[in-house]
């Protein structure tokens, strides 16, 4: 299995960035996906998952309003709109796919999910 991130990069508070996750090995739809991220410092932070058939979605509470998750299925990509950045969401941001129903994936660590990509870096200048 393999997932790959792409789409971070430097942007102003306020702006926007769409990141993109390509998956391949592994049948897409059957596999929830989920965004986390990891700050400097930090622990690495769930922020929005989504489940196979896309009915299901979850967001982090800082997220909410900002943040859209989304998958396309016949592209077995997941991508995360990110608007109205703000300095805190600097980070370096991962996607992750597991089997497991999506409500034991945002109410479990992060470090349980079965698959992790390499991550992109978000930075959110002031």
């Amino acid at each position: 299995v393999q997932l790959q991130a792409s789409g971070g990069g430097l942007v102003q508070a306020g702006g926007s960035l769409r990141l993109s996750c390509a998956a391949s090995g592994l049948t897409f739809s059957s596999y929830s996906m989920g965004w986390y991220r990891r700050a400097s410092g930090k622990e690495r932070d769930f922020v929005a998952a989504i489940s196979g058939d896309a009915e299901s979605i979850y967001y982090e509470d800082s997220v909410k309003g900002r943040f859209t998750i989304s998958r396309d299925n016949a592209k077995n990509t997941v991508h995360l709109q990110m608007n109205n950045l703000k300095p805190e969401d600097t980070a370096v941001y991962y996607c992750a796919a597991d089997y497991r129903p999506l409500i034991v994936i945002v109410t479990t660590t992060p470090d349980d999910m079965h698959y992790w990509g390499e991550g992109t870096l978000v930075t959110v200048s002031s």
